[in-house]
């Protein structure tokens, strides 16, 4: 038996996840793409692939190394989806990936153009600009991305259209549609401005897990979420999901235990300590929806259950904790338990922890 604490998949949720995004995607005329940094896992990409994912997304260029040097079959395509500052080396990297798979990188300045025609000469690569739909962090206003991607194509960059992240969909109320409105709006003035410029926007990508419920097909041409395989405490606080459908949990032992207290050894360096001011708590119990993870440190999760008769898990008991944010929590592992419907259950590597650069 393995010890606590640990991440555990149930391999039968995360099949219908996977299954009915893909289908989503499917009836909206819609690409999926998923963002691989949540799972990090050959494994979980593979089923992605073989629901007809037409690739993956990734954060990073290390990500994309572990995902090109996993053996998967299928499309070989990655979407480096982050405005890189391309430095000799990492030039050099790019250089590599592109010779072994299909590649698709992001700018979001005229600066950031030059550089990576700079340090990507004569490399097949396709090039799309990120836009700012609302959540203010990275990618262009709207009406500037035509300019960049002009300068792009002036530098010897084929670029093949836009993306966007609709990170401010996390959020309560109707943050989530309001996100995909915003995304939809700035997708169509960014697709206008490339046409202005004698570029197609061929590529118009979107959607994150929150928002893809809601996503534009009138704007979008491909969507990219990320939690949907696994879901979160987040999705579930956000409306996104149910707590039936989370497939992945940090499974703990309860270490102490005071009246409607008790403390179990999922700490922070399982879970991850993201708390959104809007979450009820630093994640949740699978099996005790009303319990709430009051505070975190680095091993230690304090739970309060709210009534006395509440079937309070006794010292030694195993607890199923969800995570607020999983990508986080799955960066924390080596491996992820995945455990089959019959009980039994099997190491997935997390191929891609730490590949930060």
């Amino acid at each position: 038996m393995t010890d606590t604490p640990f991440l555990t998949v149930d391999v039968a949720r995360l099949d219908t996840n996977i299954g009915a995004t893909a289908a989503r995607a499917r009836a909206t005329d819609l690409q999926l793409r998923p963002h691989a940094k949540t799972h990090k896992c050959a494994q979980i990409a593979q089923l992605q692939l073989d629901a007809g994912a037409v690739g993956l997304t990734v954060a990073t260029i290390g990500e994309a190394e572990a995902f090109a040097d996993a053996a998967l079959t299928g499309r070989r395509d990655l979407f480096i989806a982050y405005p890189l500052w391309v430095t000799e080396h990492k030039g050099a990297r790019l250089r590599a990936l592109a010779d072994r798979i299909r590649l698709r990188v992001a700018i979001d300045s005229v600066d950031g153009a030059r550089r990576l025609a700079a340090e990507t000469a004569d490399v097949d690569l396709e090039v799309v600009v990120e836009v700012d739909s609302g959540q203010h962090r990275t990618g262009v206003d709207p009406d500037q991305a035509g300019v960049i991607a002009r300068t792009a194509v002036e530098s010897g960059l084929r670029v093949v259209g836009l993306f966007t992240f609709p990170g401010h969909g996390y959020g309560p109320g109707d943050a989530r549609r309001r996100a995909a409105d915003n995304e939809v709006a700035a997708i169509s003035r960014a697709a206008d401005r490339l046409r202005d410029n004698g570029i197609d926007p061929v590529v118009r990508s979107g959607g994150s897990t929150p928002t893809i419920e809601f996503a534009g097909t009138e704007a979008l041409t491909e969507i990219r979420p990320g939690v949907y395989p696994f879901n979160d405490a987040q999705q579930v606080e956000l409306g996104s999901c149910d707590l039936d459908a989370v497939a992945l949990c940090a499974v703990g032992t309860v270490v102490h235990r005071t009246g409607r207290r008790i403390v179990a050894d999922t700490g922070s360096k399982i879970l991850g300590a993201d708390r959104p001011p809007w979450t009820s708590g630093f994640g949740r119990l699978l099996d005790a929806p009303d319990a709430r993870i009051t505070s975190l440190s680095e091993h230690h999760a304090v739970i309060d259950y709210p009534r006395d008769d509440d079937a309070i898990p006794e010292l030694g008991a195993r607890v199923r904790v969800v995570p607020n944010h999983v990508c986080t929590a799955v960066n924390l592992v080596d491996h992820l338990y995945a455990e089959a419907a019959d009980g039994t259950s099997v190491r997935w590597p997390v191929i891609a922890r730490g590949a930060n650069s």
